[in-house]
């Protein structure tokens, strides 16, 4: 049986029936960051998971390394990306899923989701955030 873990620290609440991005606000001006700061000035934050899609696009080659060091050239798919406006807060960048990016339209309404990546040595899942159209839009 697999374990599933986030791909890297304090990305996003995990385990989560409703996880959110962890984010951190600085205590003097209110602005928001992601991935979190980690600093006296900075408190941790759970950031909405639920945002606009401002704009995006068609990832078509491979990204170079360290990035996606596990994936064979002739394996890679490409992938929608884009920015999530969320309100208030902070605009994030992510993979789009669970829509054909012929679909995709600025200012839909998404929610966050979390999706397996790869395996490490360990035979670990991987897992990223990644946003996909809100099911109440």
């Amino acid at each position: 049986m697999s374990t599933q873990k986030p791909i890297a620290d304090n990305l996003f609440t995990w385990p989560s029936d409703s996880p959110k991005l962890i984010g951190s606000k600085d205590t003097e001006t209110g602005r928001y960051f992601f991935p979190a700061k980690n600093s006296n000035q900075h408190e941790k934050v759970e950031l909405s998971n639920k945002g606009k899609l401002w704009t995006w696009t068609v990832q078509r080659f491979l990204p170079k390394t360290p990035y996606i060091e596990q994936v064979a050239p002739e394996d890679f798919k490409p992938y929608a990306v884009g920015y999530i406006e969320l309100p208030g807060e902070i605009m994030v960048e992510s993979r789009l899923v669970g829509i054909d990016p012929k679909e995709l339209e600025i200012g839909m309404e998404m929610e966050l989701t979390i999706e397996p990546f790869v395996k490490n040595e360990e035979g670990e899942e991987l897992l990223i955030f990644a946003f996909k159209p809100s099911v109440n839009s």
